[in-house]
């Protein structure tokens, strides 16, 4: 082989090389994740839709979960359309061997206060105010 094929060879070598672990490697590791995130879903598990419905998981079948999105309201998702696990209901078992307490009231209190700080800071004026436009239909 000559000199110049061997670099030729050596390039595609790297540039492979390269494209694994840039680009294959992660996804396979981020497949792993989800197939494990839907492996271990269970009951009293709330989660999102690719659609964007939160629900709580009451029934785990093989490809499909039923989840509770209101009361008496239940319907059936594929189980690859849960896009995440929200929080779970951590039993005091869990919570022994993990070590963690039950945060899972703090983590939603937390949250609200801040959708509410930012509804506060944004200074928007939801209730209708009369404008020029309004009073003249109002008028006519």
């Amino acid at each position: 082989m000559s000199q110049q094929n061997m670099s030729l060879v050596l390039y595609f070598v790297v540039f492979f090389g390269i494209m694994y672990f840039l680009m294959i490697r992660p996804q396979q590791k981020q497949a792993k994740q989800r197939q494990a995130l839907l492996n271990g879903m269970r009951v009293k598990d709330r989660v999102l839709t690719a659609g964007g419905i939160y629900g709580k998981i009451t029934k785990v079948k093989d490809n499909s979960v039923i989840l509770q999105i209101a009361d008496k309201v239940e319907i059936e998702v594929a189980k690859s359309g849960i896009t995440s696990v929200e929080n779970r209901d951590i039993t005091a078992e869990d919570a022994k061997k993990n070590g963690k307490k039950n945060d899972k009231n703090d983590k939603n209190s937390k949250s609200d206060k801040s959708d509410k700080n930012n509804q506060n800071d944004t200074g928007i004026n939801l209730e209708k105010e009369d404008s020029p436009s309004n009073s003249k239909q109002e008028n006519t």
